[in-house]
């Protein structure tokens, strides 16, 4: 059948249902209009599709559209300049990190897209953040619950690196050229809970889980006085519930999580070191540190956040970690 309008839909499903997906159908298409591929490739719209995975209904029309409209490869802004994809030297992005992807083997890996050049597997490549080369000896291309190790990839193949803790969401790998891609999503979290570890026989698998878990991007770790009170910071509740459980089950750390008072999340920096240290000897409940070191503030509400800025014009406040890369 090419087209709802075909008699053999009839004889399928029965009239009665035809005729309701038929009426369904067009209710959709007045209200949307066509797809507009232009509009779904700049950004401003996003296609959607009716279907059952679990039935496999609609799952083969979904592949083969998403293949016909999704976008090729593209140059890129950096922080120094625009990469292009026809470029042959290799350069690529870290945007995930997932612990544990296998429970049996502890595995940590890092999702790299490869934006010019040729990736190849043994060759060193220069780690912009630590400034240092490394090479992958096993990286991985997945389909679903499958993995195969790859000898190359070029622009716009997704690949698996191990991750021995060296890798962070936004690190760029390169032949040698130092700049970071920009445009990878940063946010401030709006949720706040402290960490309160239940079976003091586990701190140090809580710690390994905190870290781990936090490198992948979902959730940000603050830490206060001197590291003893930790402070996980989300955008969502539902985030808290999956990193308690999988504390518990990846890690055998068993935690509760006591809501905060705080509205978001600050990152201070200032020109003058005495005013920084001022502020926070004088902010001590609200400033903690991120797993990098940085100072943050902890507001209490966007009246007490707006009367810091203006209070203190020679700390610059900023939404986001990224002022410090």
């Amino acid at each position: 059948m090419n087209d709802l309008g075909d008699a053999q839909l009839d004889q399928y499903v029965g009239d009665k249902d035809a005729a309701q997906l038929r009426e369904d159908a067009s209710l959709i298409e007045g209200v949307y209009g066509d797809f507009d591929n232009n509009a779904y490739l700049s950004g401003h719209t996003a296609p959607v599709f009716f279907g059952s995975a679990i039935n496999n209904f609609g799952v083969k029309e979904l592949l083969d559209t998403f293949i016909r409209i999704s976008p090729e490869p593209r140059s890129r802004e950096t922080t120094t300049r625009v990469v292009d994809v026809q470029e042959d030297k290799f350069s690529g992005f870290i945007f995930k990190i997932h612990a544990n992807l296998d429970p049996k083997h502890r595995d940590r890996i890092a999702f790299l897209r490869v934006c010019s050049g040729k990736f190849e597997r043994n060759k060193f490549y220069h780690h912009v953040r630590l400034d240092k080369d490394v090479r992958f000896s096993n990286p991985y291309s997945f389909l679903a619950r499958d993995k195969d190790v790859i000898e190359e990839a070029y622009p716009g193949d997704v690949i698996g690196l191990f991750d021995t803790g060296n890798f962070k969401i936004g690190d760029t790998l390169t032949e040698g050229e130092d700049y970071y891609y920009s445009g990878i999503p940063s946010f401030s979290p709006e949720i706040f809970k402290e960490v309160v570890n239940k079976d003091p026989m586990k701190t140090k698998q809580l710690e390994k889980g905190l870290n781990q878990l936090t490198d992948e991007g979902v959730a940000q770790l603050f830490t206060q006085h001197n590291g003893n009170r930790k402070i996980i910071g989300c955008v969502g509740d539902l985030q808290f519930e999956v990193i308690q459980y999988r504390l518990l089950q990846e890690y055998g750390a068993s935690v509760q999580f006591n809501s905060l008072p705080f509205y978001k999340a600050c990152w201070l920096t200032a020109d003058d070191k005495g005013k920084m240290d001022e502020f926070t000897r004088f902010k001590t409940a609200n400033v903690v540190t991120d797993k990098d070191g940085h100072t943050v503030y902890l507001a209490q509400s966007e009246w007490f956040l707006n009367t810091e800025i203006a209070n203190n014009p020679a700390i610059q406040f900023h939404f986001s970690s990224e002022i410090h890369k």
